[in-house]
């Protein structure tokens, strides 16, 4: 169906989720998901991280580029949470209370591999691909506790 010229130009940006730590967080976006911090706003009580996959030999996402393109991923830290003893985290959506949000996808070539080099990582599982039903998919947590769905780049037509 074509798309209406009052929205055709429309995009989705980014998702933002809160983050307790961002030594942490980084770490585990950058290193074990191998994203790039492509931007960083700091203010007096809060500093924005913007990640994203770069495509090889593609333009690199920057300040002026970021809202111009697909699959940003925003984490916002909110200053004085990593040293709180009393800060008890943020909902990650997935159980009570703050039900809602339940997860962000990122594609691999094969979710066996990336599990396995999770594993080697330490990264906690939610789901590993031989959980349940779907034998194709993991679920991984990142340092907030937020759901992060591991799928193949594709599925291939079951006919």
């Amino acid at each position: 169906m074509p798309r209406n010229p009052e929205t055709a130009s429309f995009k989705f940006n980014h998702t933002m989720i809160r983050i307790k730590d961002p030594k942490a967080s980084l770490k585990f976006y950058t290193e074990v998901l191998g994203m790039d911090v492509a931007d960083k706003s700091e203010f007096s009580d809060f500093t924005l991280y913007f990640l994203v996959y770069n495509a090889e030999g593609a333009e690199l996402t920057n300040h002026t580029t970021r809202f111009g393109r697909e699959g940003v991923l925003e984490l916002t830290h909110n200053h004085g949470t990593e040293s709180d003893p009393s800060f008890k985290g943020y909902a990650n959506g997935n159980s009570e209370p703050g039900r809602g949000f339940g997860h962000i996808a990122i594609t691999v070539d094969n979710v066996e591999t990336a599990c396995e080099r999770f594993e080697k990582l330490g990264v906690k599982f939610q789901k590993r691909p031989s959980d349940g039903k779907m034998r194709n998919i993991a679920f991984i947590l990142d340092p907030d506790g937020y759901w992060i769905e591991i799928v193949p780049g594709y599925f291939p037509d079951k006919a």
